[in-house]
């Protein structure tokens, strides 16, 4: 089994810390009142942070493709 680099410790640590917040706040959203559609400014600041929350998880947990150079070797002949 390979063992974690040191800043693999953190971005788990980072995701851990979102996915609470997520919790915390998807349980705020369930116990709002009905919001009055287009002024309520504290319930969209909930919905932005849940969208902000969930593109930091998404992101933390995707792998990107990186391209490996390629070096030519020469051929001893």
């Amino acid at each position: 089994m390979m063992s974690q680099l040191p800043y693999e410790n953190a971005l788990d640590a980072a995701q851990l810390e979102l996915e609470q917040a997520r919790q915390a706040l998807l349980r705020e959203l369930a116990d709002y009142p009905h919001p009055i559609s287009g002024c309520d400014a504290q319930y969209v600041r909930l919905v932005s942070d849940r969208t902000r929350i969930s593109e930091c998880l998404r992101a933390l947990a995707s792998r990107p493709f990186v391209a490996t150079p390629r070096v030519l070797e020469a051929t001893g002949n």
